[in-house]
């Protein structure tokens, strides 16, 4: 048991948010322009054209986020810190004004008795770092480490709990090979250049973190279970398994990447990328393991068609993949994930099986339309009953003996869904775009009487 997660004696609650998605004030106190500000200003990056410039205005409106958090009744708060509101240009000068931000923001967390639970990266970037390379270049794990133990020596006397990167699958592969995520590059097999260079910034972080005294530093991967459709090529889906789990896994736990993982990403066995010590440092670095789920990975065999094979465009974001074609089944979100709450049961217990760490599930949640509306109220008993199935696949690992501290709801606020813009709604607050007023879902009310019991 580490000292300042939950104790797991029962499973505790929380609700989870992202800089670049509810922020806002992207020029706002000396913050300095993310990668995902150049993107979303690039015509057709998002959906609907738009960015996170002003988002859920959390910069100015935080006091109401956080009373909607205490009275909800949740534990805990996971937000996460915005690379350039703290240090503009990726390194040297810090900008106070961004610190200050999050100490008023962990302070009105703490009065109100909400725990803060803090993510250094969720894939804003500063953008200078970015022109020199981004995190296809070493010096930017160098670069994460040292912001890291500046935003540390600041919040950490009251920030107990701290996850290094956020999802780095995303950042590495829709980033730098899909090209659909920020900063939108296409460079196919490069990416895991990407991979490892955001392993090695959280294992330089981990060991400054637990130099500095830090006893609950762990890491959040969006883990999957894989699950081969009939006729699936047993290499084609091991390599899916190899970029979207092991290429992490490995590193973590065996302080390696294992041949299945060299075999799609061959530039991982080069000693200039990988160097001595890399994963020695990434090995046995987490106290804890963040889980995000919301739906379980089926790849399949690649059909032949009059006009060549089809190819699945998903499939960019696993390079060195041979093909496949990615299924899903119903019922399915509005964002089009299939819901399934036995696949976040099946990789909790599979996830403590491989790293043996506590975990806690970091997001879990689900986009829908949100169009039945009564009284002012958003009904969303879509959502409900996907919480309460995933909730309830949550403590059936538990039972199966996996050690799942908390289950953090994705997400507080309808924001800037990324790519989507604000097309897709995963809150459990609903916001009014024109007035920026915050107006708690059924889903929210379902959850408070929950927590009162």
């Amino acid at each position: 048991m580490t000292a300042h997660l939950p104790d797991g004696a029962a499973l505790a609650f929380g609700s989870a948010t992202a800089s670049y998605q509810i922020e806002g004030a992207t020029s706002a106190d000396g913050r300095g322009p993310s990668i995902w500000d150049t993107f979303a200003a690039r015509p057709g990056a998002t959906r609907d054209g738009k960015d996170g410039s002003v988002a859920c205005d959390s910069y100015h409106r935080y006091p109401e986020d956080v009373a909607l958090l205490a009275d909800l009744g949740v534990a805990y708060y996971r937000f996460s810190l915005a690379w350039p509101r703290i240090v503009p240009a990726g390194t040297g000068a810090v900008e106070p004004r961004g610190l200050g931000y999050y100490d008023r923001l962990v302070d009105t967390l703490l009065e109100r008795g909400v725990t803060p639970t803090g993510t250094f990266y969720h894939w804003d970037l500063p953008q200078a770092l970015e022109d020199r390379g981004g995190w296809l270049h070493r010096d930017t794990a160098y670069a994460f480490a040292d912001y890291a133990m500046v935003a540390y020596d600041r919040l950490g006397d009251r920030v107990k709990v701290w996850a290094t990167h956020n999802e780095p699958w995303c950042a590495a592969y829709l980033g730098y090979a899909a090209g659909v995520h920020a900063p939108g590059r296409r460079e196919g097999g490069d990416a895991h250049r990407a991979a490892h260079h955001l392993n090695l910034g959280h294992g330089l972080a981990a060991q400054r973190l637990h130099e500095a005294g830090c006893r609950d530093v762990g890491i959040v991967h969006n883990l999957a279970p894989i699950w081969p459709e009939p006729g699936t090529p047993a290499s084609a889906a091991d390599g899916v398994d190899a970029v979207r789990n092991r290429v992490w896994l490995g590193p973590l736990v065996d302080g390696a990447y294992d041949d299945g993982v060299l075999r799609v990403a061959p530039v991982l066995a080069d000693p200039e990328l990988v160097r001595d010590g890399d994963l020695e440092l990434v090995r046995g670095s987490a106290d804890w393991l963040g889980v995000n789920y919301y739906t379980p990975v089926r790849p399949g065999p690649v059909v032949p068609t009059p006009q060549g094979e089809e190819r699945h465009p998903e499939t960019d974001a696993y390079p060195g993949v041979e093909p496949v074609t990615f299924h899903v089944r119903e019922p399915r979100t509005h964002i089009g994930w299939e819901v399934e709450p036995a696949g976040l049961e099946e990789l909790l217990v599979e996830s403590h099986r491989r790293t043996g760490l506590p975990i806690m599930v970091t997001e879990n949640g689900a986009a829908y339309a949100d169009e039945t509306v009564v009284d002012g109220v958003v009904r969303d008993a879509d959502r409900i009953a996907y919480l309460d199935g995933h909730i309830a696949a949550t403590e059936r690992a538990r039972a199966a003996g996996a050690d799942v501290r908390a289950y953090i709801v994705w997400t507080l606020l309808d924001n800037f869904e990324w790519a989507e813009g604000y097309t897709k709604r995963f809150g459990i607050v609903h916001i009014d775009p024109a007035t920026q007023d915050r107006t708690p879902k059924a889903s929210y009310r379902w959850l408070q009487q929950r927590l009162r019991g």
